[in-house]
Order: C-alpha cells, then structure tokens, then sequence
C-alpha cells in the first residue's frame, strides 16, 4: 500500500480525518475518500488533506474532501484539527494556511481551545452564488412545504468560503426533520453549488441552537462554517450580537464577527487514533497502539 500517515479526530463531533500529504504531488482522489467512507471504522465529514505550501508566506496547503467525494471550500472544525495536528509537531503554535476558500489563519491556545479565522463573509447574492438576484439576502424567496404554511421559509444566505443558508425557527430546532428536508434544501436550484442548509433559534441575543445539513457530508454533530454564517446572519438580521455561543450537537463553539469584518471561531478538537492510508484506492490500516 502506497500509505500516507492519518489522524482520525473529531471537532465537537463533526468526524475528520487529517491526512498528511506533505512531500508528495498526489492527491486523495473522490474514490478513495468514498471507499473510506463506506468502511465503519473511518466514517468521516471531511478529510484534511495536508500538503506542501502553494502559496509564498503560507505553512500549508490544505485540501479539503467530504465524504462523497467532492471538494468544499472551507470547514472550521477541520481547521481546528489541523492545528492541533501540526501544534503537537514543535513550538510552533499559529499558523497560516491556504484553502479553496483562500488563506485562513489558526492558533492553538494555552488551555488547549483552538482559533480559526475564517475571513470575511460574503453577502452579495452572485458571490455565495445565488442562481438568481436578491438585492436583500438576509430574507430570500424559498420555502418548504404548503405554500400557505410552510415549515421552513425566507432563510438568511451568505458565504464564509461555502454557500449557507439559515432558516430562523422560533422552537426547538430538534423538532424539524431535517434529514428529510436538508437534500431538498442542498440541491435546490437556486444554489448553482449546493449548499448548507441550517436550522437556527436564537436564545438570547449572545447564544444560538443550530443544527446543519453539511453539503457533501449530510446530518453533522458540527458545522464551523455553519456556525460563523448564522452568527453573521443573525448580527446583520439583529437577532444576534457580533459575538455569540452557538450550540450545536456536538457541543458549543464561541463565534465573533470583528469590527474588522473577519469571523473567528473558537472550539475545541480532539484526538482519537492514528494509521496509514493509501491516497489512491482508500485502503487504510489501522496503528498498533502501546500497550
């Protein structure tokens, strides 16, 4: 097997494996990620993809794969495992990394929480993209179920890299069938690129519930990206205020959208058990632990 050394970790729940492609021109093609996929064991949402810089000033390129084999922008919880993966190599703490999504920053802190900037969202409808013009996209045309009593409706839309969509219910979040809705929602035709579909109910002005149908990965226990667009959403809805506790799932993370327009994410990651996989085909063995 032509392995590369992974990590299986988890950001509040949300299932990642980090690959480390350093040194190598290869890439961890759809099939092998599917065929992960599809083994019990390695069931993921993303796989983090670490390879050589591309980009001068810049630690890493970071490739990022969902679970059916397509490519997504960006994914906070990710990003926070790849931190904590490269942190426990030496000193080095911060970093500075390049996506799809551009060049995104992560520290790992003193207490073991680790920070992503995410960037600055994007808000005009042809740049989430929209497949039509909304001049306004905190309140957009689209529903599901009857027309005159939809269940959900007039989500809030923006990008943090990857297209979002939060629709505001009043009670509790767990109470939408959101397996059944969120293919729906994902593949509608006014999302040329699918999206993420999420259900939020604010709280209180500095927390929000949120549950996520992921692009590509399906129901997650997590969703960083998810997480940073409604609180987005929400500040510029006056819902919320620019920083927030979004409860999801699998946990809390602390959201903040500066007065600088970035958007910072803060959780935890965790570690849970290292082997080696073959970028090409998705075979993979699992490491011998110490007794």
């Amino acid at each position: 097997m032509n392995g590369v050394p992974f990590l299986k970790m988890n950001g509040l729940g949300n299932q990642i494996i980090v690959a480390d492609m350093r040194g190598r021109a290869d890439r961890v093609t759809p099939a092998a990620a599917i065929a992960i996929n599809a083994a019990p064991g390695t069931k993921f949402d993303q796989i983090m993809a670490i390879h050589d810089p591309r980009t001068p000033g810049t630690a890493h390129y970071i490739e990022i794969i969902n679970s059916d084999g397509s490519l997504a922008q960006a994914c906070g919880n990710g990003m926070r495992c790849v931190v904590q993966f490269l942190a426990t190599e030496g000193e080095q703490k911060s970093f500075t990394f390049e996506t799809l999504a551009g060049i995104l920053f992560g520290e790992e802190h003193g207490d073991g929480l680790i920070t992503v900037d995410m960037g600055t969202p994007k808000l005009a409808w042809y740049d989430i993209p929209l497949a039509e013009e909304f001049a306004d996209t905190r309140k957009i045309e689209l529903q599901i179920g009857p027309i005159d009593a939809p269940v959900l409706h007039s989500p809030s839309v923006a990008s943090m890299g990857n297209p979002h969509a939060t629709f505001w219910v009043h009670d509790d979040v767990w109470t939408y069938a959101l397996d059944r809705f969120g293919p729906m929602l994902e593949n509608h035709p006014i999302f040329p690129e699918r999206a993420n579909i999420s259900i939020a109910q604010v709280v209180t002005p500095d927390r929000i519930i949120l549950r996520t149908w992921e692009r590509g990965a399906g129901l997650t226990e997590a969703c960083g990206t998810a997480a940073c667009a409604a609180l987005v959403n929400g500040a510029r809805t006056r819902r919320t205020a620019r920083k927030a506790t979004v409860t999801l799932p699998g946990g809390d993370l602390t959201v903040e959208w500066r007065a600088d327009d970035h958007v910072v994410l803060t959780g935890p990651a965790e570690r849970e058990w290292t082997g080696t996989l073959d970028p090409a085909t998705g075979l993979w063995t699992r490491a011998e632990e110490a007794a």
